[in-house]
């Protein structure tokens, strides 16, 4: 009988090393420099996409400054032209008024007319209250009123009667509203209770005191 002869150990050897099976670390090696060069590709992806957004966000800031540099200069300018021409439509209505005032000045160099000239001077103080009220100015009457500080300006006292005490007897100047807003005070006298003669005793009635807008 033929013996068999014992397999080449050096061939066997061959064959395990060219058939050497993969760890399941060297797999978990390879997947994960897999993802560590898919997450690389995919943070590069997104810095370049916040870049774009860094660089549109600031072309946006500057041509936002810019809008409101010229926004500023136009509202500087227009506030100017405010200040500048603010009582334009004032001057325009009174014109009319300084018309009338020179041609009643001139019609009154005729000693004959002096009539005529107090009529216009009536009409022309009537146009003048028109264009005031139109905007907003009103004159107030105060004589016959009770004082009030807040409307009035005591500039002179008189005696009168228990009737007339605290009350508005004249005028030296009128007062006038702007809308609700006290524009000027009338300057007026007021009337306090006329003082009783001295009956012998000491007595003597005292006086009503008036407050004025300054006290």
């Amino acid at each position: 009988m033929m013996r068999e002869e014992p397999a080449n150990n050096s061939d066997k050897n061959t064959e395990v090393q060219a058939g050497t099976k993969v760890t399941p670390e060297r797999q978990e090696e390879a997947l994960d420099k897999e993802d560590k060069k898919d997450r690389e590709e995919e943070l590069e992806c997104l810095l370049e996409i916040k870049e774009k957004e860094a660089t549109e966000n600031y072309d946006r800031l500057l041509r936002t400054q810019a809008e409101f540099e010229n926004y500023k200069k136009r509202i500087k300018r227009e506030k100017e032209d405010t200040i500048k021409f603010c009582n334009e439509n004032l001057l325009r209505e009174l014109l009319p008024v300084l018309d009338n005032l020179e041609a009643a000045l001139k019609h009154g160099k005729d000693p004959k007319s002096s009539q005529s000239l107090m009529e216009g001077v009536v009409m022309v103080l009537d146009q003048f209250l028109k264009s005031l009220e139109k905007f907003g100015v009103t004159g107030f009457s105060s004589i016959g009123e009770k004082f009030d500080p807040n409307r009035h300006e005591a500039m002179m006292k008189v005696e009168g009667d228990e009737s007339e005490v605290n009350s508005v007897v004249s005028e030296f100047q009128k007062g006038y509203f702007l809308n609700d807003r006290l524009l000027r005070p009338a300057k007026v006298t007021v009337a306090t209770l006329r003082s009783k003669p001295d009956t012998g005793d000491g007595s003597v009635e005292r006086k009503i005191e008036i407050k004025t807008a300054e006290e």
